[in-house]
């Protein structure tokens, strides 16, 4: 875990920025896939396996982001 967290570290922050609003917009038409997964989650319909893993491939970029962000306020306060 820490190797990662090293990494994620590392990781530039331009990259993950565009990387999880790629992976949150594609695809951009008729709907993008994370609105559509987190759609289905909500109303109680997520229930493929193949479903379930698209809302993790597209969330992972921004829980990613996400995590790198909370560790550098940790740090800088």
């Amino acid at each position: 875990m820490q190797a990662f967290l090293k990494w994620l570290d590392r990781a530039p922050l331009f990259l993950l920025i565009a990387l999880a609003v790629w992976m949150a917009g594609a695809p951009f038409t008729p709907e993008p896939h994370l609105v559509e997964k987190l759609r289905l989650l909500f109303q109680g319909a997520l229930t493929r396996p193949l479903d379930i893993f698209d809302l993790l491939m597209h969330a992972a970029p921004s829980v990613l982001l996400a995590v790198k962000l909370a560790r550098r306020r940790k740090t800088t306060n």
